[in-house]
């Protein structure tokens, strides 16, 4: 079964350490997502699966780190350098596993280019750097739509995908928090709508003040951008919600089980 730490007692943890060795960090960001959902969707996105899972899920659910990086500049958007949240995220990791869990997931419900490979990169240092955790400890990195079939396909479509604020996320919120979503779904104008669906980076462009390759430019959100939606949010229905989630917590439930299984 879950055990979700936010209520447990002292006593409780050290009773449930005795069974129970895997962790589970939701991550997510506060975060624009158009004029229809809330800034808290990739909040939703990472604890609604753990708790949709309920006893079916053998692990510990600790409180969701709620920011991280986007590099988005809209309202509502707070950026944290990534390798300031990656080193935060990493301190987390060492302290669920001095206090005894053997297994540890980072659940994002948020990625992003940067925000992922800044954690990845801190999670191999710590690896790297300490080989008594390397050799007991399993550390593993979830975003959250890998484990959704349905949402990888949609979000691998060729020639335009849908990512951010689109169908699945809006579908997602019609199924979990139905009195969250707004009708008044909004885009930017064909063009940029357009390129953010095709690629998810084109959001930020760069310049130099000085033309020459030893030069290091800086990266900033293009400024035509005013809503932020990648994807097709239009399409979103309460079904396609539905399906997703329950794929979401059924290849979940099943990576938990395998990696306690592995590593007791």
């Amino acid at each position: 079964m879950a055990y979700f730490l936010n209520e447990m007692s002292v006593r409780d943890l050290k009773e449930t350490l005795k069974t129970c060795k895997t962790i589970i960090i939701p991550v997510a960001i506060v975060e624009q997502h158009g004029y229809h959902l809330p800034l808290t969707t990739d909040i939703h996105m990472a604890v609604q699966p753990l708790i949709q899972a309920g006893d079916r899920l053998n692990a510990v659910v600790a409180p969701s780190v709620n920011y991280s990086f986007s590099g988005g500049e809209l309202t509502g958007t707070i950026n944290i350098n990534p390798n300031v949240f990656a080193t935060y995220l990493t301190e987390i990791c060492s302290e669920f596993i001095r206090t005894g869990f053997k297994n540890v997931i980072i659940f994002l419900g948020h990625g992003g280019t940067d925000n992922t490979i800044a954690v990845k990169s801190a999670l191999q240092m710590l690896l790297r750097r300490d080989k008594q955790i390397a050799k007991e400890v399993t550390i593993s990195m979830i975003e959250c739509f890998e484990l959704s079939q349905t949402w990888l396909d949609l979000f691998n479509q060729q020639p335009e995908r849908d990512i951010h604020a689109g169908q699945v996320e809006t579908a997602l919120m019609m199924h979990w928090r139905p009195d969250l979503v707004q009708d008044d779904v909004c885009i930017d104008e064909p063009y940029s709508a357009k390129m953010m669906r095709t690629d998810p980076d084109w959001y930020a462009t760069s310049q130099k003040k000085i033309d020459h390759p030893y030069v290091v430019e800086e990266i900033f959100q293009r400024p035509e951008i005013e809503v932020g939606v990648m994807g097709f949010p239009e399409l979103a229905t309460p079904e396609l919600g539905k399906l997703v989630a329950d794929e979401m917590v059924e290849e979940l439930v099943k990576y938990v089980d395998m990696v306690n299984a592995e590593n007791k």
